[in-house]
């Protein structure tokens, strides 16, 4: 009886092996799967800031040539600002200066 029992628990942990063996095999499978999305997403987020840079300077030397100071707006619309809030933030304040101005009633800062 003890050698037919053993030969069993030997099998059940042989199975077990094998199923872990295929799910680390999965796992790696997936890891490399990232690891090509992550080096994707790393190629296209540089591409887009380069576009971006290319886009701002050729914006800028626009403004330049109708003799606008580009750089001046940008400062005064926050659009430096990667999640826009200061944006936001700016045409609210624009919005409400005449408000403000008439009542002298400082505005009041977004969170």
């Amino acid at each position: 009886m003890g050698l037919g029992s053993t030969a069993k628990k030997i099998q059940s942990l042989s199975d077990r092996a094998e199923a872990m063996y295929r799910q680390v095999q999965e796992l790696q499978q997936r890891i490399i799967h990232l690891e090509e999305e992550v080096d994707d997403t790393h190629n296209t987020v540089t591409k887009l800031d380069h576009n971006v840079t290319e886009q701002r300077a050729l914006l800028l030397a626009i403004a330049d040539e109708h003799g606008i100071d580009g750089e001046q707006i940008l400062a005064d619309a926050a659009i430096d600002d990667p999640e826009g809030t200061d944006a936001e933030e700016s045409t609210q304040t624009e919005g409400n200066a005449d408000e403000d101005a008439d009542t002298d009633v400082p505005a009041q800062p977004s969170e």
